[in-house]
């Protein structure tokens, strides 16, 4: 049997708790995970100095050097894992057996991994605005126009409580690491395969093992084990839904990431040629079966809502659930008991509203939910609605789901409420630079951009270096008399 160990600053620890992590098809046991508690989180925080201090005996040049080797590693070796080994396919195996997310999905996302880790240093370039590495560093130095800044590390190490239904999330953390400061990971009950993959890749690319340290536990443990790296870390990110991001709004030490409601919008001046953008909003709303923050979960228009519903159900409605390892497969499972039956039943809820109608009944075969003996599928849904007061004009679900909203242009940006991408397609000037100005839109794509074509060299929810470091003031010398 695969045993993994908890991983306290690079050393395995092997604990008398332990949780099995088994194929939400089959039930059978894939690996034997220890489970870590609070009161060892807690402990081993007095210690996160060492993380930082074993990575600081690097340049972030070098750090930034050997991220590229642990890309290369990541996606092509045959890595330990705790008392065995893992194969490239063996990952994307073990990771759709365990998240119900479907191999070729699995496959994409190592690469996008892979791909931050490659171009580390163009993102860290663009991320501090071209600023000098020893200035992170040393802490102080010249940024190349005879001006002194300084910058000050928040944190030792910078915790990061990961969800298990996206895996693609772990492209937030990677930066870490080369930014000289150590990783704190609690990984999802149903995911922990991608944190101790890159682990290993990271050490056996010559980064510390003592930088890192990993706090597996079940769905029973998890709340313990989020509060602990929360409460310990100087710095920490967690993910969750909006209740969480609401209980750390304001909170300095922590970065909440939570449902991203992003959206497109068609203006004025393009809506009527919307079967242009057909292809845009349909990948937009189901590549990687929607799961993610940046799937569009809203597409909001003056006009023509009806008819743009109508074509998107007949493209998408009659998508069925496929095997895990059949490349076409392009709806995940959920593997959480009761969890899509809950959503089913929030959507039919909503669709009794006079101002809802679902689309998509007539395109499918059989019901929204489809119901296996150990797992669940929900198949794609549109929605039009036709009041954006409605709550389903602003809703977001784990699967291929979208609310077409019939809006006003003139009062999209007050009804839509807060989105993490924006893909507006409008060549209005003054529309555009109402979306430049709103502070309720964070990543903004002007232009035929699908929500979900991310470019790596921009901030995600907030600009990680600004979260890990501070500018201060600093001298080391008088200031010219006046």
């Amino acid at each position: 049997m695969l045993e993994i160990p908890v991983v306290r600053w690079g050393e395995a620890y092997e604990s008398l708790e332990k949780m099995d992590v088994v194929h939400f098809e089959t039930g059978e046991t894939l690996a034997r995970v220890h489970e870590a508690n609070g009161g060892i989180i807690k402990m081993d925080m007095r210690k996160a100095k060492r993380a930082r201090d074993v990575l600081r005996q690097f340049s972030i040049a070098d750090l930034v050097e050997k991220c590229k080797t642990a890309a290369d590693l990541y996606v092509d070796a045959t890595l330990p894992l705790g008392n065995g080994t893992q194969s490239p396919d063996d990952f994307c195996r073990m990771q759709s057996a365990t998240t119900g997310l479907p191999e070729h999905m699995c496959r994409f996302n190592m690469s996008k991994n892979a791909f931050v880790l490659r171009h580390m240093g163009d993102i860290l370039d663009a991320l501090t605005r071209g600023l000098p590495y020893d200035i992170l560093s040393r802490g102080y130095g010249e940024e190349g126009r005879g001006v002194l800044v300084s910058y000050q590390a928040n944190c030792q190490a910078c915790g990061w409580v990961l969800p298990s239904n996206s895996p693609g999330v772990h492209t937030l953390w990677l930066p870490v690491i080369p930014l000289q400061i150590g990783l704190v990971l609690k990984p999802g009950p149903q995911e922990p395969w991608t944190p101790y993959r890159m682990y290993e890749a990271f050490a056996q690319a010559g980064i510390p093992r003592a930088a890192f340290s990993i706090y597996p536990g079940g769905t029973a443990k998890g709340p313990e084990l989020g509060s602990a790296v929360l409460e310990s870390c100087e710095r920490s990110v967690i993910f969750g839904g909006t209740a969480t991001v609401q209980q750390y709004r304001g909170n300095p030490r922590v970065s909440a990431h939570g449902p991203g409601f992003s959206k497109i919008v068609l203006g004025d001046d393009k809506v009527d040629q919307w079967e242009k953008y057909l292809d845009l909003m349909a990948d937009s709303v189901y590549v990687n079966s929607g799961r993610s923050c940046i799937s569009c979960s809203g597409i909001w228009v003056s006009r023509h809502g009806a008819e743009i519903a109508e074509a998107l159900a007949k493209r998408l409605g009659a998508i069925e659930p496929n095997p895990m390892d059949d490349p076409q497969s392009g709806l995940a499972a959920f593997t959480v008991p009761g969890q899509a039956e809950a959503m089913s039943a929030q959507i039919d809820e909503g669709c009794k509203s006079p101002n809802v109608t679902e689309v998509t009944a007539k395109y499918r075969n059989g019901e929204r939910l489809v119901q296996r003996e150990r797992s669940d599928f929900l198949r794609p849904t549109v929605l039009h609605v036709t009041d954006p007061d409605d709550p389903m004009a602003n809703t977001e679900y784990m699967f291929p789901f979208v609310s077409v909203v019939d809006c006003p242009q003139e009062q999209f940006l007050k009804k839509c409420g807060y989105t993490l991408v924006c893909s507006a397609i409008t060549d209005d000037e003054s529309f555009q630079q109402q979306l430049l100005d709103a502070t309720n839109v964070d990543r903004l794509n002007i232009g035929e951009v699908k929500t979900i074509q991310l470019n790596w060299l921009q901030p995600h929810e907030g600009n990680i270096i600004d979260f890990l470091f501070r500018a201060r003031a600093f001298q080391n010398s008088p200031p010219p008399a006046h």
